[in-house]
């Protein structure tokens, strides 16, 4: 039972821990796409600015197109990096959301396997109590034979729990375990329990 409950609490953990990973990557992958849309945004401006300069003077376009090329190489490359650096988080993403689903599901079997545990544990204890219920009515069915055996008593004549205590072991009257209340009844009829179950055999 401990151990179950240990596992449970190591399984939502790893959940909880899967979850904040799984924030991480997608918090990273955001920030790379607003990354990425701000460098395609600026290779778009320089492209623009590349053919705006197509037009003007021809010592100072050669200039111009130099330094944008080599700002639109430069943009290119980070666009490719942040492209692949996207694709990677990505990756990453859908790792952590599958090894969350895992751990989520190891945690639901776990806690149904509690529950059948738990169930199975309250039946058992439920069949206990009755067995010791019916023990219980069978010693008093045997203390009110004796006693009636000895006082000459008939089948119709009914005993009282102070009758029967000397004829009980260590003088005390019974008690069923889950509360319920014995009807000693005549001599020619089985003592009886209140609770559904604990009940003599015929």
């Amino acid at each position: 039972m401990n151990a179950k409950r240990w596992f449970a609490w190591v399984c939502l953990a790893l959940m909880l821990v899967a979850e904040i990973f799984l924030f991480r990557a997608n918090h990273e992958r955001d920030t790379a796409l607003t990354d990425l849309r701000d460098a395609q945004q600026q290779l778009h401006q320089a492209q623009t600015e590349l053919e705006e300069l197509k037009n003007s003077s021809a010592g100072r376009q050669a200039a111009e197109i130099t330094s944008l090329r080599k700002q639109n190489e430069a943009l290119t490359g980070k666009v490719s990096a942040l492209q692949k650096n996207l694709e990677s988080l990505q990756a990453n993403s859908q790792k952590t959301e599958q090894s969350l689903t895992k751990a989520r599901t190891a945690l639901e079997l776990q806690q149904a396997n509690l529950q059948q545990l738990q169930t199975e544990q309250q039946q058992a204890a439920l069949a206990a109590n009755a067995n010791t219920c019916i023990n219980n009515l069978r010693q008093l069915d045997a203390a009110k034979q004796q006693w009636a055996l000895e006082k000459i008593k008939a089948a119709t004549d009914v005993p009282t729990a102070q009758d029967l205590l000397p004829y009980l072991k260590d003088g005390v009257f019974p008690v069923c375990p889950d509360g319920g209340n014995y009807a000693i009844n005549a001599v020619g009829e089985l003592p009886a329990c209140s609770i559904s179950g604990h009940v003599l055999p015929q």
